[in-house]
């Protein structure tokens, strides 16, 4: 028989297989997620979490769906927080230092304290991509924080009220639209997809049932 832990989900104590991740306890526990559970493979970011284990004064932060139980964990899920997004047109500005203070000042009053690299459960380096979005260099910017999934955990931490994310999404798409090289082969496969090449493929693919789509899903390929 599986060994069973002792996790406290919103208060109260639960006995739960140690195999499993904390978005499966939660509904080994009997909880019905409708909210904060979106790929369930690390990616996208919704069921950004902190948690502490008793006797241990550290907070930590996870996502639910790709970390394991521990026995004495307390949990407490974050399923939104209220990140500022400013509002623009990604046509209208230019990558210049003054549109991230026009649209994000509060990136330079960062106090340098860090707490945003530590809590990032993809192990991002955020506070030097937010100096480089302080400096301008959106390249650099957008290729340190190229594997955020913005589930928001950093900004909660954050005493300056920095939303990284959004600043992160900024840089990257003005890396995209004014500084990175243009890409035929996109230009190409944005036709192809115009003119209907993909359509019968989409189509086959939408037919399969859910465990051969979870299949392909698992096994492709990933491009470094």
């Amino acid at each position: 028989m599986e060994q069973l832990v002792n996790v406290y989900l919103y208060g109260k104590r639960y006995a739960v297989p140690s195999g499993l991740t904390i978005m499966e306890a939660m509904e080994y526990a009997g909880y019905q997620l409708v909210r904060g559970c979106g790929c369930r493979n690390g990616f996208c970011g919704a069921c950004a979490t902190l948690y502490r284990i008793a006797g241990d004064r550290e907070l930590k932060a996870c996502l639910a769906c790709s970390t394991k139980v521990e026995d004495q964990m307390y949990v407490a899920t974050l399923p939104f927080f209220p990140l500022v997004k400013a509002v623009y047109d990604v046509e209208k500005i230019k990558p210049s230092e003054q549109i991230m203070m026009q649209l994000y000042p509060e990136i330079y009053a960062c106090v340098g304290c860090n707490a945003c690299t530590k809590v990032c459960p993809q192990g991002l380096n955020v506070m030097q991509y937010i100096a480089y979005a302080q400096r301008g260099e959106y390249e650099k910017c957008a290729e340190e924080s190229f594997d955020c999934v913005m589930c928001g955990i950093c900004s909660s931490r954050c005493p300056a009220g920095i939303s990284h994310p959004q600043v992160a999404m900024l840089a990257r798409r003005l890396n995209g639209k004014y500084l990175a090289p243009h890409c035929d082969h996109l230009d190409e496969r944005i036709r192809e997809i115009a003119e209907g090449k993909y359509e019968r493929l989409l189509q086959e693919l939408m037919d399969k049932p859910a465990e051969q789509m979870q299949e392909l899903y698992d096994h492709r390929d990933i491009e470094k």
